[in-house]
């Protein structure tokens, strides 16, 4: 068992993917996890999966998370600070200035709270989702206040890292802003993209490929928990959005009348700032130019995609990230594969000898 950083117990408040993830994660390590959840249903799940036990009297935690939805965060928080005076208390939503703010006008004691958000997910939720190593290698902010001393903030930067996640201090405001560039207006643009399809005949539907499926692929996260966070972050949410109609109005007036003068030099300025702008994402999501894309056709049959997988790797060549299209009416698979570009020459003809098909 490795050796853990918390001492414990820690108390985990919410057993969704989030708290249950947690429980895992500590419980691995040793720790005494208390869970406590209002749904008995996910309480008895998230303890049948080993994320921890029940509370029980007399219980005195270290440390408490609250994982709860961002409108009963600051509730919740306020509660558990009551309940366990001599605790530090920190929660995970994905806004920080709201709930300080409201701990604050209530006169709670911030002395002993900090709020953090850690920068992982799934596509599904709840007890069942949860995984030990979700936070592995992942962000995760502490947005830090000046009510609480270092010293007293140790514990959840001894939480972080026990969970083998990336520790970020930030303030509440810089965090705000930050998520609201990052994630929340990405899930604005793409629901009100994804919206357009509504209505879409078949017809167009069929020719979509991955770049449709990547601008929309968040649109079909839960309703009730995005009105929550940008309700509690508008501002930031607003300032960028209304930035972005700027944007779309110089696109669309040089649309108007492509022929204008200057309308093509509009055009391909706004597209090279993009260009400009993804290159900055880090590590491989973004255009990283130490890599270069190799596309392979691949057979929609079982055990495909783990030959070539098998027969890259027989190569000598590390596969630093893969994006896969389906091929609409045709029963084969586009794989998109990002590798250094010294190796490019070598795995094309690697392949290609193995009886693959190299796209381009």
């Amino acid at each position: 068992m490795v050796e853990s950083r918390l001492i414990g117990p820690v108390r985990v408040v919410g057993a969704g993917l989030l708290g249950t993830s947690i429980g895992l994660g500590l419980s691995a390590r040793g720790i005494d996890v208390i869970l406590a959840d209002a749904s008995p249903t996910n309480l008895s799940l998230a303890i049948d999966y080993g994320a921890g036990r029940a509370a029980t009297p007399g219980d005195a935690p270290q440390l408490i998370v609250v994982c709860v939805p961002p409108d009963v965060t600051a509730d919740i928080v306020a509660r558990e600070l009551e309940a366990f005076p001599d605790a530090i208390v920190t929660d995970v939503a994905s806004v920080k200035l709201a709930p300080l703010t409201e701990l604050r006008e209530r006169g709670a004691d911030v002395s002993r709270y900090i709020g953090s958000h850690p920068l992982a997910g799934r596509e599904r939720g709840g007890p069942l989702a949860g995984r030990a190593d979700l936070f592995i290698g992942r962000p995760w902010v502490v947005a830090a206040h000046d009510d609480i001393s270092y010293q007293r903030a140790t514990a959840i930067d001894d939480l972080i890292l026990d969970l083998g996640a990336t520790l970020v201090e930030m303030t509440p405001e810089e965090h705000d802003k930050g998520v609201a560039l990052v994630s929340h207006v990405p899930q604005v643009v793409a629901t009100l993209m994804a919206r357009r399809l509504t209505d879409a005949p078949a017809s167009a539907l069929n020719l979509a490929g991955q770049g449709l499926r990547d601008v929309t692929r968040v649109a079909a996260s839960d309703p009730e928990l995005w009105v929550q966070i940008l309700g509690a972050n508008p501002a930031p949410v607003r300032q960028i959005l209304l930035a972005l109609r700027e944007d779309l109005d110089r696109f669309i007036g040089a649309l108007a009348d492509p022929a204008a003068p200057g309308a093509r030099r509009q055009v391909a300025e706004e597209i090279a700032g993009g260009n400009t702008g993804v290159a900055r994402l880090p590590g491989k999501h973004g255009q990283d130019r130490r890599y270069a894309s190799l596309t392979v056709m691949v057979d929609d049959t079982p055990g495909q995609l783990a030959r070539l997988f098998n027969e890259i790797g027989e190569a000598g060549v590390n596969l630093e990230d893969l994006r896969l299209e389906h091929s609409p009416g045709a029963q084969i698979g586009l794989a998109e594969i990002s590798i250094l570009p010294e190796a490019v020459s070598r795995l094309t003809i690697e392949l290609a000898a193995r009886g693959w098909r190299i796209v381009g």
